[in-house]
């Protein structure tokens, strides 16, 4: 596939893959639950009948069910579904997503692989939308695999943050989102053709320390890679490998001559501060950034809300105190970089910000404008591997409303 290949057509071959991988797997009957394959069993011996299947999750989502719905047209194509919500619309908890309609003794054994297919995706593509719509400005690229179990894991979870990247886009037209992957694999779902991103730390280690060292080998080594990106926390030293990567890409190697691009990468370490920062100075920082004077007053203007009322315990000012002045990859780091190539000519520089950029952060970072321009992620996966269990259950057979006490509302 070239360029101009479009969206659709990439998606497509990345949903044909995911049904690739789960055949591959083995026979439907050595995946699915036990009891499921005996209950098919039982139905084929005892007389069939048509049954309809409810499908829910506990929680809020987005709806991402492609997968899953390619996986039922392999298995069983004869069935007959019911959508209750379109691909990237919100799902209220315990609202039925679809309902699926066809022989007892085929949908039995696929219950198993169908909850396997939307929980997951559903979940990262709930947590993308919010991302994208907290930090609008900003683009994201999906640094999630080290984080999965292996390349089905990869393409569902990708599957639901393009899935949630593109519902926050058609919210608000100003919604950059997730703009590509790490991964050649995912990739496509972002609409790219390849994988991208910055160096490692293990490049520069490679180098003795140096980033700018490990940036010209970078370059020299990766023509095809536009965006030339430097990871200066290896030495604690931000605001100078920020300044001295920057120097040599515009001035010494002028690779901005070949049509190319530089940003820094933030990635410090969450147990110390930026270099030149602490508490105190980065709270003049994002005060200073904000127009406004005294730590509480930034947090409840970032929050938005008369936070030390409705938090008595100061659980969440706390947290938004970190990512506002704490260490790591704070607010004050991103804004004290952001002036410091500024202040040397490097206004065009980019800033790649990484490290924890779940929900919360991209809020916080949002309410205070940071001025980052593309955020390197895997946390639109879930907290909890529970958030991602989706539900089912038979709600007629043969045309006879029956479902187990408590799960009546599946028949509305």
């Amino acid at each position: 596939m070239d360029q101009s290949t479009p969206r659709s057509l990439l998606l497509e071959g990345m949903l044909s893959r995911i049904v690739e991988l789960s055949v591959a797997a083995g026979p439907l009957a050595h995946q699915t639950d036990k009891y499921f394959s005996h209950t098919r069993r039982i139905a084929e011996l005892n007389g069939d009948q048509e049954v309809t299947y409810a499908f829910f999750l506990r929680r809020r989502i987005v709806a991402a069910i492609e997968p899953a719905l390619r996986i039922l047209q392999w298995h069983c194509p004869e069935a007959r579904v019911r959508r209750f919500f379109e691909e990237g619309e919100i799902v209220p908890a315990h609202k039925k997503l679809i309902e699926i309609t066809g022989p007892f003794s085929k949908l039995a054994e696929i219950e198993t692989l169908m909850l396997q297919k939307i929980g997951l995706p559903s979940v990262c593509a709930n947590n993308a939308y919010d991302m994208c719509r907290a930090l609008p400005y900003a683009g994201f690229l999906d640094m999630h695999a080290r984080h999965a179990t292996g390349p089905e894991m990869n393409l569902l979870a990708a599957y639901g943050a393009s899935v949630g990247s593109e519902a926050a886009r058609a919210e608000d037209p100003q919604v950059k989102g997730f703009i590509g992957s790490s991964q050649d694999l995912t990739a496509p779902l972002y609409g790219a053709l390849a994988g991208s991103g910055t160096m490692p730390h293990a490049l520069i280690g490679y180098t003795g320390g140096d980033v700018l060292e490990a940036m010209k080998l970078f370059a020299d080594a990766v023509p095809e890679t536009a965006a030339i990106t430097a990871l200066v926390d290896f030495q604690g030293l931000e605001v100078d490998d920020a300044v001295r990567c920057a120097r040599w890409f515009y001035d010494e190697g002028r690779l901005d001559t070949e049509g190319r691009t530089f940003g820094v990468r933030l990635d410090t370490h969450g147990g110390r501060f930026a270099q030149g920062l602490d508490y105190e100075k980065s709270v003049e920082i994002v005060g200073r950034w904000l127009g406004i004077e005294g730590e509480y007053n930034i947090v409840e203007k970032v929050l938005g809300v008369r936070a030390f009322q409705l938090d008595a315990a100061n659980i969440l000012v706390d947290q938004v105190r970190r990512i506002l002045f704490g260490k790591g990859v704070s607010v004050a780091n991103i804004i004290h970089v952001r002036r410091a190539l500024d202040a040397a000519g490097y206004a065009q520089a980019a800033i790649v910000a990484s490290s924890g950029f779940d929900n919360q952060k991209c809020l916080v970072m949002g309410g205070a404008r940071a001025p980052v321009n593309l955020v390197g992620t895997g946390s639109f996966l879930p907290d909890q591997l529970s958030e991602t269990y989706a539900t089912a259950d038979i709600i007629a057979y043969g045309g006879i409303r029956r479902v187990k006490v408590g799960r009546e509302y599946l028949f509305d």
